[in-house]
């Protein structure tokens, strides 16, 4: 992580805020931005096709190879892992959308079940032909690509839904976090998750209990994303300004519920809320952070002796930064997105 550091490759896009950006699992330098006109308060979104070439210097060049408008403004994006060309958007008027970047304009399938905002969507990289998202409405869905509806509805918490993620490890798991500052682990394992026979789903009957419950927080939980490395390991963030990383073996089994969790580490330096928190897809004790502070961090979440938690400030952004990114195959390599409408990588 040490070494010299050049400056950032910068892609700005005048008039749409950035709230979330994907590398793609088969190509080295695709980067998908999901983005909103006027803040995604109003008006229309566009999904961004970037391409990250080196430079003269050994700095990065970026450009924006295709994009496609949207009706209104996008919250999140994620890439298929089963087909190298599609990617599943997150948008604003409760829809949900599946393109291919091969073609021009339209989506190839949508779908419309969430009855508010959709936040956040991912793909199951186990399962590739599943992915998950979560809403404003405090529901999560599971959808696989090939049929018209949702084939699980979570009913997972009783307000907004910022993020639902599949574990890394286990297929089944699905964690999710909420403005009532809780993280919860859903196990589609468990019977009544389970559709009852081929074709049926549970949309209308949704189903609420997690297998855990871990209170993470007196104010509202932003993002969580899972260790790549610990399959126990979660890390989360949100309006406290504190990223926490939370053991989910250590927990004292109640008659009540499944409460609990462990606090590992508790990484203190934002000035205002996190807004997102990725794992480094190379180093198991390396998480990044991105923050309405401006700033997008990296951390050391085990540092050794004499070693500091805070690796790294990246503060050229001169908006919120709401998505920060690891390039999956360059190690070292992050990008950040915000709402200055500019798109920063760089190696840290």
């Amino acid at each position: 992580m040490n070494g010299p550091r050049s400056p950032p490759a910068i892609l700005a896009t005048p008039g749409f805020a950035h709230f979330s950006i994907a590398w793609s699992p088969f190509h080295t330098t695709r980067i998908a931005l999901a983005s909103s006109a006027n803040f995604g308060l109003v008006g229309n979104g566009r999904l961004h096709l970037v391409s990250v070439a080196p430079a003269p210097g050994g700095v990065l060049s970026l450009n924006i190879d295709k994009h496609f408008e949207t009706q209104d403004g996008l919250y999140d994006v994620a890439w298929s892992e089963i087909h190298e060309n599609q990617l599943v958007t997150a948008s604003g008027d409760g829809s949900i959308k599946l393109w291919d970047v091969m073609l021009n304009n339209l989506p190839i399938r949508a779908w419309q079940e969430h009855s508010r905002e959709v936040f956040s969507v991912d793909w199951s990289n186990i399962k590739k032909d599943i992915f998950v998202s979560s809403s404003w409405d405090g529901n999560i869905k599971v959808w696989t690509p090939e049929r018209p509806r949702s084939v699980v509805t979570l009913q997972a918490h009783h307000a907004c839904v910022y993020q639902a993620m599949f574990s890394p490890h286990q297929p089944d798991l699905v964690a999710s976090c909420s403005t009532d500052g809780t993280v919860k682990i859903f196990d589609l394992r468990v019977p009544t998750y389970a559709p009852s026979s081929p074709g049926t789903n549970t949309f209308t009957n949704p189903i609420s209990a997690a297998v855990l419950t871990v209170p993470a927080s007196g104010t509202e939980v932003l993002t969580i994303d899972w260790n790549k490395y610990r399959p126990f390991l979660l890390a989360s963030a949100g309006v406290d300004k504190v990223a926490k990383v939370w053991d989910c073996r250590m927990i004292k089994l109640q008659e009540t519920g499944n409460v609990g969790g462990a606090c590992e580490a508790q990484l203190l330096g934002h000035e205002f809320a996190v807004r997102k928190v990725q794992w480094s897809p190379h180093r198991a004790e390396v998480l990044a952070t991105a923050s309405y502070d401006m700033t997008c961090r990296v951390w050391n979440t085990i540092p050794a002796a004499g070693r500091p938690q805070l690796l790294h400030i990246h503060d050229p952004h001169t908006e919120f930064v709401v998505g920060c990114s690891w390039s999956l195959y360059d190690e070292g390599v992050l990008a950040s997105c915000g709402w200055d409408s500019r798109l920063n990588v760089f190696r840290v």
